[in-house]
């Protein structure tokens, strides 16, 4: 079955350009690719954009971008949804030429969140260049990196068939973990090539309608450098360093100025279809990945008791 092929970009609507630019750029060691008449636009790789920064009240995710192997693929896929008869409208030649794509059809998920089914993602006209990378971003058949979109009040059973039976994703597993007494994170992880996942789906209490994007570094010192960066600026952490239980990604969460997240991370592994096995795990984090708030209240206790220059 053809279907998507992997996440190609994300469009976030946001309130403050100036904060977003500064965020993506300078700390986490983004390029700028374009200004546009309401935005601009960043890169992680050879592609012409991976985010696409709008200006507007909404601060959350606005669309996303999955990319289809060839016009062909795209054709099938958008005949297989209205086949289900899900609503798919074709994207103008302007939309287009604004995403740098070849063609894009518009529908939406159960949940509402818009989907942009495209084909060409086109590459920019010049290498990609960052300013804070040691190394680079790991891109290429894994795509832009992951999200993790919430799903209230949609079943399971409604989302996966869009998901896996239409779009063509496969499950990778799923994590049930209770974080407070009758409070449950459940997400199911699913994936379109050898990226663990691609987009992780459920309910956690979280007031947005994504949780978190990821981006993921090809070397270490990368993390470790941007978390100098976030943490000089001040920038909110959603979560401290830590490291998942599936995907083994060795990450932190840091709060975008739109108040959803970005997960920073290395060394995620890859899926091979024909020996992975689909497992329920109970805890989201191997270890580490706190709460700040809580962390920063014991280094202040281990400060004050500490007998180093006293």
């Amino acid at each position: 079955m053809s279907g998507v092929k992997e996440l190609g970009y994300v469009v976030y609507e946001v309130s403050g350009l100036a904060d977003w630019e500064r965020f993506g750029v300078d700390l986490l060691g983004m390029q700028l690719g374009e200004k546009t008449g309401d935005g601009f636009t960043l890169r992680t790789d050879e592609k012409a954009h991976r985010w696409i920064v709008t200006e507007g009240p909404a601060d959350d995710l606005v669309a996303t971008g999955y990319e289809v192997e060839g016009a062909d693929a795209l054709d099938a896929l958008v005949e297989r949804l209205r086949a289900a008869d899900v609503e798919v409208s074709e994207g103008d030649a302007a939309l287009a030429a604004a995403r740098k794509v070849d063609r894009i059809f518009l529908t939406a998920d159960p949940m509402g969140n818009r989907i942009e089914l495209v084909d060409g993602l086109a590459d920019a006209a010049t290498p990609f260049e960052s300013a804070s990378l040691l190394g680079g971003f790991v891109t290429g058949a894994g795509g832009a990196g992951h999200q993790v979109l919430l799903t209230p009040g949609v079943s399971r059973e409604t989302y996966l068939a869009f998901y896996v039976d239409l779009l063509g994703f496969k499950v990778s597993d799923i994590i049930i973990e209770e974080l407070a007494p009758g409070v449950f994170a459940d997400l199911i992880f699913l994936h379109c090539n050898p990226r663990h996942h691609s987009v992780a789906l459920g309910d956690m209490p979280f007031p947005k309608s994504t949780h978190h994007f990821m981006v993921e570094v090809d070397d270490i010192r990368d993390v470790g450098l941007a978390w100098d960066r976030c943490l000089a600026a001040h920038q909110p952490f959603h979560m401290t360093l830590g490291m998942h239980p599936n995907d083994q990604m060795f990450s932190f969460y840091v709060e975008t100025p739109s108040g959803f997240n970005v997960e920073y991370g290395w060394g995620g592994i890859l899926i091979d279809d024909a020996t992975w096995e689909v497992k329920t795990l109970d805890k989201l984090n191997s270890w580490g990945h706190m709460p700040a708030g809580p962390v920063a209240e014991m280094l202040a206790a281990g400060a004050a008791n500490s007998k180093i220059g006293h």
